[in-house]
């Protein structure tokens, strides 16, 4: 665990959990076996920029309950700075079973009681600390519900602020059902908010559709976010690919890597933390964007997110694998 002097590449503010995977494929009431591993979208992406050799921390609430130690061993294995990643007295640390039926698309079922992390407060960011980071990741999730949603909002916005040249990257991460249902349809109106505050906008086909309306076109929904005034807006495609355009003109658009998917639930956090390690390296686009298609393959291939990670070999041998077609 890094200490407060060190030079932070990326911090990620938001949702943690224990993932509960089943051993077999189908609906869970076939399941006989599980295993557990660190899960939470804003997590993975720091368990990814890690394992790629980046200084990444988490900012968030866990439980306080007897998932905690397991959380933070968790986070000190994969090399993950968890200074900020406090336990909240009288909560529970949320807990995510993931269906497999199908694999590639997995059922996530949430377990997230008035979730630890969605408490998060100004007070609880060391804003000159956090400013100070080279790349600032926030999620959709963290929209969801108060205090979370205004601490993210002014933690982007005073990010920008106070560190101009800073990449500030919004994960679309729209999940309905972690919104109360009388707020569901305030989300794209928050998301504008945050897409307004960040210089990079990431989502799928359905998270692009609910922030700009692009009627599932990749191409109209990444040229809408930068219309937004964005400097990057990437789509993923899953099975597709993706596509991303960026405000200098740039277009890169790649299909998907063939691969056996086992579990499709954290390819998009593994895409994430890839595509941190490609922006901070600054890469072009079209490499950053293959490298972070190889890391979301490359843990769409196996049953859990956060163990799976790739290291930076391991996607280049990926990339350099032999195939056929354009």
């Amino acid at each position: 665990m890094g200490s407060a002097s060190d030079d932070l590449d990326v911090v990620a503010l938001g949702r943690i959990s224990v993932d509960i995977y089943p051993q077999q494929t189908g609906p869970l009431r076939t399941v006989q076996t599980y295993v557990q591993a660190l899960g939470g979208s804003a997590t993975n992406v720091t368990v990814a920029a890690a394992r790629l050799g980046r200084h990444a921390a988490i900012v968030t609430h866990i439980g306080d309950d007897a998932f905690a130690a397991y959380v933070e061993d968790a986070l000190d294995g994969f090399g993950v700075d968890r200074r900020w990643a406090t336990r909240r007295g009288g909560g529970q640390t949320p807990v995510v079973f993931a269906e497999l039926d199908p694999a590639i698309d997995p059922t996530l079922i949430f377990y997230r009681p008035d979730a630890p992390d969605l408490h998060l407060t100004r007070q609880d960011i060391d804003i000159e600390a956090v400013a100070g980071s080279r790349l600032l990741w926030t999620t959709g999730t963290g929209l969801s519900r108060q205090p979370s949603r205004d601490t993210t909002l002014w933690l982007m916005r005073e990010y920008r602020r106070r560190n101009p040249s800073g990449i500030c990257i919004h994960d679309l991460d729209w999940r309905p059902m972690l919104w109360a249902e009388s707020e569901r349809g305030d989300a794209t109106g928050f998301a504008a908010e945050a897409i307004a505050a960040a210089t990079v906008v990431v989502g799928n086909i359905a998270e692009v559709d609910m922030a700009v309306g692009c009627g599932g076109d990749a191409e109209s929904g990444a040229q809408l976010l930068l219309e937004r005034g964005v400097s990057l807006a990437i789509v993923k495609l899953g099975a597709r690919g993706a596509h991303a355009r960026s405000a200098d003109g740039t277009i890169a658009s790649i299909p998907a890597i063939p691969i056996t998917t086992v579990c499709g639930a954290g390819a998009g956090d593994a895409f994430g933390g890839a595509l941190c390690h490609g922006l901070l390296a600054a890469w072009p686009l079209h490499r950053t964007l293959s490298f972070a298609n190889a890391a979301g393959a490359i843990v769409a291939s196996q049953l859990t997110c956060a163990d799976a990670m790739p290291t930076a070999a391991e996607v280049e041998a990926v990339l350099a694998e032999p195939r056929g077609g354009s």
